[in-house]
């Protein structure tokens, strides 16, 4: 049941790139995120509740490690994914969020100064070459000479999410010091909620919320309830079951199922150097979480 409920975990993550390609294109990027983590933080204060009887109180040490996860993970990370999947296909982007444990890696040896060894700069290698195959759509020399032809506003934004998921992991190990996963990440919720609010004002008032479709309200809701709550239940009980090295490897098929269903569900195409660089990434990133 564990190992079935990992693998829907991934599924109802790759769907959650389609989801955000349809919500991208009808809503403002901070307006989009602030509809799911309203949808979100309600539910994680019903889930705390439930399971651990109510939210604890903070020191001012977490106060400001769950503030930093509510910016990096979910308002700053938010902000470029919506804004990525607005810019370019969703396909590219579930297989650009593969990267996330790479850059985290990277971020975790020059913040944390923690070690690599040759093995980790191996797969590091691999990953990155498998990366300049996926952004330069298989044509690298191509892109010395016109690199506005490979990277784009979108890229660029998914690099950036592929950032702000690494600084959220690293903030996250001090965060998780006396809360509970549960915990730390309601708290981070209503962070990054708040922050999401506050930017999103401006936007609200020129939303035309009587054309959106159901097709964007069911896809905000998933993105909400399954993409965020349930997905994120189901991910530690795998963590608790089989540990985080164990459960990390199943962190491959978010691109795969990411990848298939764009072009099951929107009809995009999947190109060699898509299946090329995206396999490079999946050996890089389990050679180095090995």
């Amino acid at each position: 049941m564990i190992y079935l409920k990992l693998i829907a975990c991934t599924l109802i993550w790759g769907g959650t790139f389609i989801a955000g390609h349809i919500v991208s294109n009808a809503l403002p990027p901070l307006t989009a995120a602030s509809i799911r983590f309203s949808i979100a933080a309600a539910l994680l204060l019903v889930l705390a509740w439930k399971r651990e009887g109510g939210l604890p109180k903070l020191s001012m040490q977490q106060l400001g490690a769950t503030a930093a996860l509510g910016l990096t993970g979910i308002f700053l990370y938010n902000f470029c994914f919506f804004s990525a999947l607005g810019k370019m296909e969703a396909s590219r982007s579930a297989l650009f969020i593969a990267m996330n444990p790479i850059v985290t890696a990277l971020a975790a040896a020059a913040v944390l100064r923690e070690r690599l060894n040759r093995q980790k700069w191996a797969g590091i290698g691999i990953a990155f070459v498998g990366a300049t195959v996926l952004i330069t759509r298989g044509e690298p020399m191509a892109a010395l000479h016109d690199i506005s032809q490979s990277i784009g506003v979108g890229e660029l934004m998914m690099l950036g999410a592929a950032s702000c998921w690494a600084a959220y992991t690293l903030v996250g190990r001090a965060a998780l010091k006396g809360l509970s996963p549960i915990a730390a990440t309601t708290y981070a919720s209503l962070w990054g909620l708040g922050f999401l609010l506050i930017t999103a004002s401006r936007e609200l008032p020129n939303v035309a919320w009587a054309s959106l479709g159901w097709q964007v309200w069911a896809s905000v809701t998933y993105l909400g309830a399954f993409g965020t709550v349930v997905a994120f239940v189901w991910w530690y009980e795998g963590v608790k079951a089989l540990g985080p090295a164990r459960t990390a490897v199943f962190n491959n098929l978010v691109p795969v199922f990411g990848v298939s269903l764009a072009a099951l569900m929107l009809g995009e195409q999947v190109m060699a150097s898509m299946i090329a660089g995206g396999l490079l990434v999946a050996t890089g990133v389990t050679i180095t979480n090995r």
